[in-house]
């Protein structure tokens, strides 16, 4: 027979049994809601997940992107991805470029603009063995095995170096660059383009082993300046979102400076090593070290700045080899965006 208080306490057991469900469902719904109140945004790195884009990585992992409302995808660059090309076809809001593809870009017509800069010195150097050559001004060029990767923005830099020195294409041996550094190691090749900070201690690493020294040649430093990577976006983002374009370089910014900050080391290579497991510590510290010098120079620098004058001569640089069509208006292209870390 049915009495009431087994109907009671069958109600109580449905309550007790309904409310646990009820608070995970709220809260599974608070967590859908949280997340789809961050507004998502695509940032192409320029090329792979290394230690020259760990400002973007740090900001991903360590949530500095989340922290100002944004849920970002950071994707991985390479030679079959153009950022540029991506922004103009909506693929992505913000990118990596460096100088030689913006202006390329800009003077075909694209509406591509630069917010910020990333490296204040361009990592591409060309590594070589100084018991072997001697590097101290441009004519000592002549004469020597150079590699470069044609078609891209090596070949421009070391076209123009040789332009500057006076030396013809027939008083010098430029050897198609690949992947496989094989030709290098067996002196094949003299001088080999190398990111400074990234490749360019695995190389030293692995010669010194075999007792060899290395150097690098840094255009630079004979007068050639060529920019490097730096964040863009399109124009009209930058016009209809402009507390977006803040918010996002704001973060991305921020994981710079955090990442490049010695009191953050050991966090920073954490991060790196989630992405670049098979580089060795002491690399990766090495890797680091060098990167902090090119993205600020000095303590006092602040990352992110653009450098005008380095734009000016790059176009320069272009127009004169041929390599761009007609002159950009830097004006309209270079427009700074206040997302300096506060």
């Amino acid at each position: 027979m049915y009495h009431a208080n087994q109907g009671a306490k069958m109600n109580h057991k449905v309550k007790t049994l309904i409310l646990p469900a009820c608070i995970l469902f709220l809260a599974a719904m608070l967590s859908t809601i949280s997340v789809s109140a961050n507004e998502k945004v695509t940032y192409r790195l320029k090329w792979l997940r290394n230690v020259s884009v760990v400002g973007a990585l740090y900001a991903e992992t360590h949530h500095l992107f989340k922290n100002v409302g944004l849920d970002v995808d950071v994707k991985a660059g390479g030679p079959e991805r153009d950022a540029i090309r991506e922004l103009e076809l909506g693929y992505a809001d913000f990118g990596a470029a460096s100088a030689d593809q913006v202006l390329l870009a800009r003077a075909k017509g694209s509406p591509v603009v630069v917010i910020a800069q990333l490296f204040q010195v361009n990592p591409l150097q060309w590594i070589y063995r100084p018991a072997d050559v001697r590097i101290r001004r441009l004519p000592d060029l002549k004469g020597k095995v150079i590699g470069v990767t044609y078609g891209g923005n090596d070949e421009t830099i070391m076209r123009t170096l040789l332009a500057e020195a006076g030396i013809k294409s027939s008083e010098v041996t430029l050897f198609s660059v690949r992947y496989d550094y094989t030709p290098f190691y067996r002196n094949k090749v003299q001088l080999w383009p190398v990111y400074r900070n990234a490749q360019g201690p695995i190389i030293s690493a692995k010669l010194e082993k075999a007792g060899e020294k290395t150097a690098y040649f840094n255009p630079a430093e004979v007068g050639v300046k060529f920019v490097a990577n730096s964040v863009v976006t399109e124009s009209r983002t930058l016009r209809e979102k402009p507390e977006l374009v803040k918010r996002f370089l704001t973060a991305l910014l921020a994981g710079w400076q955090q990442a490049l900050d010695p009191k953050n080391q050991a966090e920073a290579i954490k991060t790196l090593q989630e992405y670049d497991p098979d580089t060795p510590r002491q690399i990766l510290e090495e890797q680091l070290k060098i990167t902090r010098e090119l993205v600020q120079p000095k303590p006092t620098f602040t990352i992110g700045a653009i450098d005008e004058n380095g734009w000016e001569q790059t176009e320069r640089i272009m127009l004169t080899r041929k390599q761009l069509p007609r002159k950009v208006d830097l004006k309209e292209m270079l427009i700074p965006v206040d997302g300096s870390p506060k």
